[in-house]
């Protein structure tokens, strides 16, 4: 990746990033943590890898994603709006009655969105359709799958995994977004994890292990994986919930964060700014 191509991602996830602060911080309430964590992903996957038409979200021959984790619907709604699917204006509607960008995501409301999720673990099991069918029909095109960490405690999420593995359909990359917290506490605490790269290797998946807020390492495991077509492939982002604004970061309760205190609305403002102040420069 050259820095011209860097440089392009690094704003266009310093934009995201601002949107989910912005929408969140509008409706007062949301899913925050875990959407920040898949910040750097969304910009590798919107700003450089899928095969996609924002102005004919239906392309036949489009990849898909599959948010299987959609509590992170910010997030991709973000990612989405940046991109140019439906007005940026519409970010402020999170979760409004009638909204087209309701708290999960859902495949008949909103542009770009392929797989309606929320209910953890089946994501994953329409992913492995999808890509299935994808590969039935002899085409092309890859299924991104994103799960979260919290979400592996759902056996749902391992029987999707076996199918992936045993079919060998490399043309769903899996990621684990492994940002180590859940809606109750630290992973390790509630269900100890082990290691998830171990884990999926011995389920027969090609597996690296990369930072997910290094974009270029990212983009650089996306391309690994499209080149591998002997096995299934799965990327673990070793994240942090509430990655890039460090209050947040280190908020324990980040999983929902309500903007109901001073010290939240404090946190929020001024990631605001900085994020607008970034985005200036660099644009300028």
């Amino acid at each position: 990746m050259d820095k011209v191509e860097l440089k392009k991602l690094e704003l266009l996830a310093a934009k995201i990033r601002l949107d989910v602060m912005e929408l969140l911080y509008h409706r007062g309430y949301g899913h925050l943590g875990g959407s920040l964590s898949l910040v750097e992903l969304m910009a590798v996957l919107y700003g450089k890898c899928l095969h996609v038409d924002p102005a004919d979200p239906q392309m036949d021959d489009r990849d898909m994603v599959v948010l299987s984790k959609g509590h992170a619907g910010p997030v991709w709604y973000s990612a989405l709006a940046e991109r140019g699917y439906f007005p940026k204006e519409w970010l402020m509607t999170l979760n409004d009655g009638g909204t087209n960008l309701p708290s999960h995501p859902d495949r008949t409301k909103t542009p770009g969105v392929d797989m309606t999720t929320g209910s953890l673990g089946q994501g994953t099991s329409a992913a492995v359709g999808i890509a299935l069918g994808q590969k039935m029909k002899g085409q092309n095109r890859y299924t991104y799958l994103i799960v979260g960490d919290g979400e592996l405690n759902e056996g749902q999420c391992w029987e999707a995994f076996q199918f992936i593995a045993g079919k060998k359909l490399n043309n769903c990359i899996v990621f684990i977004d492994e940002n180590k917290r859940q809606l109750d506490g630290y992973t390790k605490d509630i269900l100890y994890p082990f290691d998830y790269v171990a884990k999926m290797e011995a389920f027969g998946f090609h597996t690296q292990k990369v930072k997910g807020d290094d974009i270029e390492a990212i983009a650089a495991a996306i391309e690994k994986a499209q080149a591998n077509k002997d096995s299934a492939n799965c990327i673990v982002l070793d994240t942090i919930k509430g990655q890039g604004i460090k209050y947040f970061e280190e908020l324990v309760s980040n999983h929902s964060v309500k903007f109901n205190n001073e010290a939240n609305i404090k946190a929020a403002e001024e990631a605001i700014a900085n994020l607008k102040e970034f985005i200036a420069k660099e644009e300028a």
